[in-house]
């Protein structure tokens, strides 16, 4: 077993990337992972004390996520564009393309709390300025 667990260690290690998950964008994704599951219990533990308590429930978030959201609930791709400090919060500007391909642009605001970052708030921004 031990030689399984150093195997893994050392498989893991030569991953590029592998060892270096960013935790900001990681929640967004691991949030985004459990969409497509329809995983909602999970998706809403990303979510932030403030948005837990807006919505109460995992069901209650999984509606409005698929009804505000469509994009979020089944994206094409994700990328990762800026992220900007604030007072109290990081934000993190996102594209998605949905499935018919169309770019959306969300702008994540980004916590600390004492279970590590969680999800604030996101909200529609206009698409960054070519060449920008």
């Amino acid at each position: 077993m031990r030689a399984f667990v150093l195997s893994l260690c050392l498989a893991l290690a030569a991953v590029p990337g592998a060892a270096q998950v960013d935790p900001v964008s990681g929640v967004i994704q691991r949030q985004i992972e459990a969409f497509l599951a329809d995983d909602f219990e999970t998706a809403f533990g990303f979510a932030s004390p403030d948005i837990k308590s807006i919505f109460g429930t995992p069901e209650n978030f999984g509606a409005m996520v698929r009804n505000g959201y469509p994009m979020v609930h089944r994206p094409g791709r994700v990328t990762y564009l800026d992220r900007r400090p604030g007072t109290g919060a990081t934000y993190q500007d996102v594209e998605i393309l949905d499935r018919a391909g169309r770019a959306h642009y969300l702008e994540y605001e980004m916590v600390e709390t004492p279970f590590g970052w969680q999800i604030n708030g996101v909200r529609f921004i206009a698409p960054p300025q070519a060449g920008a």
